[in-house]
């Protein structure tokens, strides 16, 4: 399974169930057709009358989601990864998309829209970057001019995860022009909402990617997500919780290619011998396993800190630490499980061709790793003072 048996931030006897469970469901998925660079609704329904993703929202009831309990979601992402990263991906859109709400919507908005995420009835999306404002968030410039009823947003959003197909987005706009990060606000709008316009990204990575335009949509008071001006920390909060379970899903990707890596290493002859006999290859499964087990134990690390509610500093560096670590390490460890693999691990279809593919878009998305070092030095400069 790729899990240790011990450790600092080991697994409890429940989780080890809970986890047993996920793989388990994850495995019923395979007959689903695989989509690329669109929203594979039929993959989340199935998804949600499994019950995957209340998991999202730190529960296994039918009830509304209501909470968010990290450690169980990096546990959900980093074990989906293993067997699914369509499905991993898919869950983890849901949730990103739908924390906004779910942390500072109102009652009538969370009843409106998180029964539906749930049941993978409906795709949330969150839209924060734009064409000048991806790694410098507080740059972004999608207006919101306010009027007698509200707002009416202009503008465009770009590389937004199930963007132009999902029915509800969570959108950081400016209202105060001049303010940086102080002078953005969240609302939530719907996807079909008129002057709401978009577009798909051909990626390599497969999972859906787009830009929407907006031209004059309006919003009201009931649509914002926490108070004027500050949506910034409405984003913070979303990825100081999600940044982590980034890392788990780099973590399960990497154990994927590991686990690969092994049993070719064990199987494969060529020289008289096994591949695993050569000494390079030992000491290169050795190190992948050494860095898999270091990211899994930053991963868990940072959503200890998120549930144990640790100092803002606190959670917001570990997160940082855990997604730049897990991510470029997953990288590494993807990479050299081509290597030992040869031409084979490039065949189209191949497991270890999908995860070249797939491990490379995290290292930017919520934050692109120079982002994660700059964070990490000023929650350190925080720290010591």
């Amino acid at each position: 399974m790729g899990q240790p048996s011990s450790n600092a931030f080991g697994l409890t006897a429940e989780q080890q169930e809970y986890a047993a469970w996920v793989r388990s469901v994850a495995g019923s998925f395979d007959g689903i057709e695989p989509v690329h660079g669109a929203v594979n609704r039929p993959l989340i329904k199935a998804m949600g009358e499994a019950g995957l993703l209340r998991g999202l929202f730190g529960g296994n009831s039918d009830d509304a989601p209501r909470d968010a309990a990290a450690m169980q979601l990096c546990l959900l992402r980093e074990v989906l990864a293993t067997v699914s990263t369509e499905a991993e991906t898919a869950l983890g859109l849901q949730g990103l998309g739908s924390y906004p709400i779910l942390q500072s919507g109102t009652d009538v908005t969370r009843d409106r829209w998180l029964p539906g995420v749930a049941s993978g009835e409906v795709v949330p999306a969150f839209a924060l970057s734009e064409p000048d404002a991806g790694s410098d968030a507080g740059a972004l410039g999608l207006e919101a001019r306010q009027n007698a009823d509200g707002w009416t947003l202009h503008g465009t959003k770009t590389w937004i995860s199930n963007a132009p197909d999902a029915d509800v987005y969570s959108v950081f706009a400016r209202t105060t022009p001049g303010a940086g990060a102080r002078g953005v606000t969240a609302f939530v709008v719907a996807g079909g909402a008129a002057g709401l316009t978009g577009e798909r990204l051909d990626m390599v990575a497969p999972h859906a990617l787009g830009t929407v335009h907006f031209d004059g949509v309006r919003v009201t008071r009931d649509d914002l997500l926490g108070e004027v001006d500050q949506g910034f920390a409405v984003a913070m909060r979303t990825l100081d919780l999600f940044r982590p379970s980034v890392g788990a899903f780099a973590v399960g990707m990497a154990q994927a290619a590991f686990d690969a890596s092994l049993a070719w290493a064990t199987e494969r002859e060529l020289f008289g011998g096994r591949l695993i006999d050569q000494q390079a290859t030992q000491h290169t499964l050795a190190e992948m396993s050494t860095r898999i087990e270091a990211g899994r134990l930053l991963v868990r690390r940072a959503a200890a800190a998120y549930d144990d509610g640790a100092p803002a500093h606190v959670i917001t560096t570990t997160a940082a630490q855990a997604k730049l670590f897990a991510t470029e390490s997953a990288q590494w460890v993807v990479d050299q499980a081509v290597q030992l693999h040869g031409a084979r691990g490039l065949q189209k279809g191949h497991l270890l061709e999908r995860l070249y593919r797939e491990v490379r878009a995290p290292r930017i998305y919520e934050g692109a790793s120079e982002v994660q070092r700059t964070i990490i030095a000023r929650g350190l400069m925080k720290g010591s003072q």
